[in-house]
């Protein structure tokens, strides 16, 4: 089921670029990241992560196809935790690998928020 809002970059067609797509598993809305996320991108995943609705956000990023991530990025998915936190919700991560992964453990947001291995663990934590 999805809730109808899905978005794409302009250049999301190139290889690299990102695609974002919204959809619904449960009552948890699932934002599943394709490609880079960067200065360029980023805006993209950021309205994603924008609350919606009267219920408490509860949201998982599924991150397992994303390739780069700069400290954009960073800067959203933090701006994203703190105001579904405050909300009363939650925010999720599921399957960052390669170079995000290692970005989240750089800057030691991996800590913050959490972090699953798989989008199944992510949606029944």
């Amino acid at each position: 089921m999805t809730d109808g809002r899905e978005g794409r970059t302009e250049r999301a067609g190139q290889p690299g670029r990102l695609s974002v797509k919204a959809t619904v598993s449960d009552g948890i809305r699932v934002v599943t990241a394709v490609g880079e996320i960067d200065y360029d991108t980023c805006e993209e995943l950021q309205q994603a992560l924008e609350p919606s609705g009267p219920l408490p956000p509860r949201v998982v990023v599924d991150m397992h196809q994303v390739t780069f991530m700069d400290s954009s990025g960073i800067n959203v998915l933090l701006g994203a935790y703190r105001t579904h936190s405050t909300a009363g919700g939650w925010l999720r991560l599921a399957g960052p690998t390669g170079a995000a992964k290692r970005a989240l453990q750089l800057v030691g947001l991996d800590t913050v928020i959490d972090c699953h291995e798989t989008l199944h663990q992510a949606l029944n934590a």
